[in-house]
């Protein structure tokens, strides 16, 4: 990949950036080594971030490293991140396992003097450098507009009830910004549908099991259950197999969030009608052009907003739609 500079990579993605920061550094840092620390490393959608991080890495010459834990949990991430922190590098991508638990941990990187760069997930708001709150000081925010995301997931998803029946969201747990986001969308559109009735939110945990079993529960109190959100890869997928043992794929109706590459023969056989696919290599390499742009003493946008992709059985074997499936190695 020839090198290119950090502003003619954000003009020719469209990116959305509100506010600029700019560093007053009076050296800047020529061969910057910048880490990522993913939500978790057992997940085509940090695989595949991981691999954007790294082209944009080989295009500008600099050093990425990469270290993360098998599940998502705060208490794993933690000490990864003081592990990364002793190493010293210039800037630490991070999609934190949780808004609020992971603020101290990562002001201590902050207070070494490293950038923090949240891509996919973010802490606090997820606004930053505004000199408000306790969660400001990271220098920007990388990842797609996940309420959007969920609204378009319920918009397909009603038309695939025939606007009536009762849905529900299968989610990970309170306190993870990206997928509390989703399920606010999906919550905020539903509500414009008035005869779809939105039952209790199942959280799993980020376990696939867990997910296939509460399916399979809410499905034992609610014969006629109408449909499902699966608010990210291990909800969806989890419910989708819950569906499947209990007999009634493709009739109870499923709208998903992420895309690994096993989707396609599930979007294919009817298990789901849609799936929101985000743009995880996107992320990557502008959270690290972000961070690398930071380290060399030039200006960043404080949020840069990368795009999704709505997959379903009739575009997935399109070539520009399938490219944004997750890759798992």
């Amino acid at each position: 990949m020839e090198r290119r500079s950090f502003v003619k990579f954000m003009g020719a993605a469209g990116l959305a950036a509100p506010a600029i920061l700019t560093t007053g550094r009076a050296a800047a840092q020529d061969k910057p080594t910048i880490a990522l620390i993913p939500g978790l490393t057992a997940d085509g959608f940090y695989v595949t971030m991981h691999k954007g991080a790294q082209a944009a890495a080989e295009a500008v010459g600099a050093q990425l490293i990469y270290q993360g834990a098998a599940e998502w949990n705060v208490s794993l991430q933690v000490p990864i991140l003081d592990a990364v922190i002793a190493k010293k590098p210039a800037a630490i991508l991070i999609a934190p396992n949780d808004k609020t638990q992971m603020i101290e941990p990562l002001r201590k990187a902050h207070d070494a003097g490293i950038a923090v760069v949240c891509v996919d997930t973010f802490i606090g708001s997820g606004v930053f450098q505004t000199g408000a709150g306790d969660a400001d000081f990271p220098i920007s925010y990388v990842a797609s507009d996940n309420v959007l995301g969920g609204r378009m997931a319920a918009r397909a998803l009603a038309a695939a009830i025939g606007e009536k029946g009762k849905v529900y969201v299968s989610n990970v747990k309170p306190g993870i910004s990206t997928t509390d986001q989703r399920e606010e969308g999906f919550k905020l559109e539903i509500a414009q549908h008035k005869d779809i009735e939105v039952l209790e939110t199942q959280f799993n945990d980020d376990d696939a099991n867990k997910a296939a079993a509460q399916f399979q529960a809410v499905l034992g109190r609610v014969p006629d259950l109408a449909g499902v959100f699966g608010a990210n890869l291990f909800s969806a997928g989890g419910t989708a197999n819950g569906a499947k043992q209990a007999g009634v794929a493709g009739k109870v109706k499923m709208a998903g969030f992420d895309a690994p590459e096993s989707i396609v023969a599930q979007l294919k056989d009817g298990t789901f009608e849609l799936t929101i696919a985000q743009h995880p290599a996107e992320i990557g390499y502008f959270g690290f052009m972000a961070a690398y742009a930071h380290a060399t003493g030039n200006p960043v946008p404080t949020h840069i907003g990368t795009g999704f992709t709505v997959m379903t059985a009739a575009n997935i074997d399109d070539p520009n739609v399938s490219r944004y499936l997750y890759k798992s190695s």
